[in-house]
């Protein structure tokens, strides 16, 4: 399994089509507010765990490993990808006989696989849309989850 964290704002704007001699025009937010996509996924078996929450900590990391724990088949270990965020710290994983974690070095998301996942869902799920509270949100990120 790899996984990350990616939030959900609200501020990703793409290309669009428009009629020649007009100006494109995009939905803009002017107000903002976040959730947080904590999602793993396994490529080769096609499955994915996801939980989005208002904040993220090492507590809430802890719960998205424990998601991933009871959801990893038995005899099978789960490899979790993690940057070098706050909460993304060495001894979550401890509890977890079936799971690791592989850390990442400083400043290098381009080395984690889920962050092509989470530009997909930013380009082709979540741009130039906008939200009208945090519900709202978390109901249009679950729709997006849910498509890949």
């Amino acid at each position: 399994m790899r996984r990350a964290e990616g939030k959900a704002k609200n501020r990703t704007t793409t290309r669009l089509w428009a009629e020649k001699g007009t100006r494109p025009r995009a939905v803009k937010q002017q107000q903002f507010e976040y959730a947080y996509l904590f999602g793993s996924v396994c490529p080769a078996r096609g499955i994915g765990e996801a939980m989005i929450v208002p904040w993220v900590n090492k507590e809430i990391m802890t719960e998205h490993l424990k998601q991933i724990s009871a959801n990893t088949e038995k005899g099978r270990h789960a490899v979790i990808i993690m940057d070098g965020a706050s909460w993304h710290t060495n001894d979550i994983a401890e509890p977890f006989s079936h799971v690791s974690i592989i850390k990442l070095p400083p400043y290098s998301p381009e080395l984690n696989p889920i962050e092509q996942v989470w530009s997909w869902l930013r380009q082709h799920c979540l741009a130039n849309q906008s939200f009208t509270d945090y519900d709202d949100i978390v109901e249009k990120v679950c729709k997006a989850w849910s498509l890949l």
